[in-house]
């Protein structure tokens, strides 16, 4: 919850996953939405409106990405989440 996006909790909120997956390489399902990400961190933790642009971070609490997006077959928060590795986002 990168920018205080509360869903009328207050309280932050941390999901559970586990990497599975380097270097990945997608192509945007959005309309509007052209290319492709490349060299993404495969996770299954969820990722939704909430929390993409919020910190991945491994066990010892480093940040390793940023999360970006989802694919789902239902449209939900379930599926195959994506993060942008955290060398390239201090680029930006």
């Amino acid at each position: 919850n990168p920018f205080g996006y509360l869903l009328s909790n207050p309280e932050p909120t941390v999901t559970a996953g586990v990497v599975s997956g380097l270097d990945r390489n997608i192509i945007p399902s959005g309309r509007d939405e052209s290319g492709y990400y490349l060299d993404m961190i495969q996770t299954d933790a969820s990722i939704n409106p909430g929390n993409s642009g919020g910190p991945l971070v491994n066990a010892r609490g480093d940040v390793v990405g940023v999360n970006s997006s989802i694919l789902s077959r239902t449209g939900g928060s379930e599926g195959l989440g994506f993060a942008i590795p955290v060398d390239r986002a201090r680029r930006v």
